[in-house]
């Protein structure tokens, strides 16, 4: 199965588009797990999550910076979470690589076949010939950033860029839109803080899916965010959380807690996705 087809069959197991990030800090997790600073307490946090929520998600989204700053260790804990997902929920790595084509085919090696993850965010600045080597991956997905989650996008990707001058990154999501003709497998990021942005993205690329961060913690608003992404065509909607899931509480109920709020989310974001519904049937 492509990536794409095991993210649609997760997503309609569970009822779900909601995508849980498992970024542990150090600083937030429960102090009965062990010290903070040791990976296998990121390991069992982890676990305790992913137990938690499975039958509430359409996928997981591992942060790598969070398991970097471990050093060995914590690549370990990055690869043994990996094992400890289902293997019917796609895991993306977030690690946001680019770099040129060698190098790129490195990272591609080392994020599909050695770490065996479903899909991985990459950045688009050195060109599509840099990407090529993740694009090459025809099982895997490849999601591209186009209009980040941060305050600070605007100054890069508002640019005008072309003879219409138009904003860098609805620029950069035509772009990604031609990439996928040729390869198949091709995603993108659109924050969830920016709306507006993330609707125009969509209306420019209505088959390809989505990621959307920034919900929560971050600020995004969930409805808007699930009424600007659902497409009209068949690109599906990823709407990804972490904090306000991993860190409900840091007591001993920190699972049930997390459980609790995955599910609230994901009962909001199927109430709009239903209405959306509705109203295209005319009901």
């Amino acid at each position: 199965m492509s990536f794409r087809e095991r993210l649609q069959a997760a997503s309609e197991r569970n009822g779900s588009l909601l995508c849980v990030g498992l970024d542990p800090d150090p600083a937030r997790l429960p102090s009965h797990l062990g010290p903070a600073d040791d990976a296998r307490t990121v390991v069992a946090f982890n676990r305790a999550i992913i137990e938690a929520t499975a039958d509430l998600v359409c996928a997981y989204k591992p942060n790598l910076a969070f398991y970097l700053a471990h050093g060995a260790a914590g690549i370990e804990a990055l690869a043994e979470t990996r094992q400890l997902v289902p293997p019917e929920i796609p895991v993306i790595l977030d690690a946001k690589l680019g770099d040129i084509a060698s190098t790129s085919a490195a990272y591609a090696q080392g994020v599909f076949e050695t770490l065996g993850f479903d899909a991985v965010t990459v950045h688009p600045y050195l060109g599509s010939e840099a990407l090529e080597p993740f694009f090459a991956y025809a099982d895997r997905g490849v999601f591209v950033l186009v209009r980040t989650s941060n305050p600070g996008a605007v100054e890069l990707q508002d640019a005008p860029v072309g003879e219409a001058e138009e904003p860098l990154y609805l620029w950069l999501a035509d772009r990604v839109r031609e990439w996928n003709e040729r390869y198949g497998n091709l995603g993108i990021v659109a924050g969830a803080t920016y709306p507006v942005d993330l609707a125009l993205i969509r209306q420019r690329c209505p088959d390809l899916p989505l990621l959307a961060p920034g919900v929560g913690a971050q600020g995004g608003d969930l409805e808007e965010a699930v009424r600007a992404g659902i497409s009209e065509g068949n690109g599906p909607l990823i709407v990804t959380v972490s904090r306000s899931v991993l860190y409900a509480s840091r007591g001993s109920d920190f699972a049930q807690a997390a459980r609790d709020a995955a599910r609230r989310l994901r009962d909001r974001i199927e109430r709009v996705r239903a209405e959306i519904q509705e109203r295209a049937a005319g009901l």
